[in-house]
């Protein structure tokens, strides 16, 4: 089973609009998706090359739209 967990942050507010512009002309994704791919992403190209992270990464990315 996937559990997951709930953050919240701050961002600043002209990455927020940029956000929300791609969100807005990209239907299929939503913000969570977003950020989960967007932060394994990260962590892959950081260093922290693990199989779960890539996992996530490949999900959110491939994930299709219900």
């Amino acid at each position: 089973m996937n559990m997951t967990v709930s953050i919240l942050t701050e961002i600043p507010e002209d990455l927020h609009q940029s956000v929300t512009h791609y969100l807005e002309h990209h239907v299929e994704w939503d913000q969570d998706r977003l950020f989960s791919a967007a932060l394994s992403l990260f962590l892959l190209q950081n260093g922290e090359c693990d199989r779960q992270a890539a996992r996530v990464h490949l999900d959110k990315l491939f994930q299709q739209a219900v």
